[in-house]
């Protein structure tokens, strides 16, 4: 709550702030989903409960398309095109 209302004091554009927290947290998100991706369909790790080959799929893609938007993201506030 104290960063939101250090923006709020600051009177700092809310739009741009909210950009700004995405790209921040844009650098954690390949950290937390893509070694989810590795344990799940690990039968080593999961045992009886490993993804299914359809939901490991499904969740390559989607790991594959929140990266790419990261990237995007982070190359777009980089040039300065946002």
């Amino acid at each position: 709550m104290l960063p939101s209302l250090l923006v709020l004091a600051l009177a700092v554009n809310t739009s741009q702030a909210l950009i700004y927290s995405q790209i921040v947290l844009s650098f954690g998100i390949p950290f937390a989903v893509i070694p989810l991706l590795l344990i799940t369909r690990d039968t080593g790790t999961m045992t009886d409960m490993t993804n299914r080959r359809l939901t490991t799929i499904l969740m390559t893609v989607t790991t594959a398309i929140i990266v790419s938007l990261n990237l995007y993201l982070l190359s777009a506030a980089i040039t300065g095109s946002l």
